[in-house]
């Protein structure tokens, strides 16, 4: 499993992938977020599923990149195309032998970027089966992998109009829960950024140690608020406290 995660925001695109990769009970690292094109016209790609089908589907995109857009692709519906290609020449050619083995042709991917026809950047999600959904500006995130952890805090805490650099604080937290919570998913971390008022991308990995203060931090906090939240009548009513309560009062009868 893996954990993929592209936030779009008025400010640009934020990106994490996770590096962990579990094959039975073998654990290794391995980058699943990529970028592609000549300097100035790069999009950047993560996915989730069988690598042998990962780096497949990148090579014919690259190829095909190479061959037929060698100053990079004019906009992200052109790069979409290309990769949609390159995922169906590679499920005409594999799925057979796939299914033969009781594996399935799983390949999604997160695709993101602004190009030279662009107005914006845009975040897309491909299914195995070449087909494509954008980020929409209500929901502004996509995610592939083990999604169910870090969905929460995204859904009540992200929107369109969040900061960059909260942004960045909330792509952190929902891997640190899904982490938490998942086997699978671990350090490294890969993150990006993409600005929409400079069109440069960022890029930096981080390690388990690196980012220490972070983790114990939220961990402090998150306690803390829980034992902050009010109590009241609903709460009470459930511990034994009240029963004393209760016997008091009847004493008192």
């Amino acid at each position: 499993m893996t954990y993929c995660l592209g936030l779009l925001v008025t400010e640009g695109l934020v990106l994490l992938a996770d590096g962990r990769i579990t094959a039975g009970s073998q654990v290794s690292n391995a980058r699943k977020a990529t970028r592609h094109g000549p300097e100035g016209a790069q999009i950047a790609i993560m996915t989730s599923g069988l690598r042998s089908l990962r780096d497949k589907t990148l090579a014919f995109f690259d190829r095909t990149q190479r061959k037929r857009f060698p100053n990079g692709h004019g906009s992200m519906l052109e790069a979409i195309d290309s990769y949609c290609q390159s995922l169906r020449e590679v499920e005409e050619q594999d799925r057979g032998a796939l299914e033969k083995s009781d594996l399935h042709f799983n390949l999604h991917a997160i695709v993101a970027g602004q190009l030279e026809d662009d107005p914006e950047p845009a975040l897309f999600l491909i299914y195995p089966e070449a087909n494509w959904i954008a980020v929409d500006r209500r929901t502004p995130y996509l995610s592939i992998g083990s999604v169910a952890y870090g969905k929460p805090i995204l859904d009540r805490a992200l929107r369109y109009e969040t900061p960059m650099e909260n942004a960045l604080k909330l792509a952190y937290l929902s891997f640190d829960s899904t982490r938490f919570s998942s086997a699978d998913v671990g350090y490294p971390v890969d993150m990006m950024t993409f600005a929409a008022s400079d069109r440069r991308w960022r890029e930096v990995q981080y390690d388990y140690e690196d980012l220490v203060a972070q983790r114990t931090w939220w961990n402090e906090h998150i306690t803390k608020l829980a034992a902050e939240m009010p109590a009241g009548p609903w709460i009470e009513s459930l511990l034994p406290s009240a029963d004393a309560r209760r016997l008091a009062l009847v004493r008192d009868e």
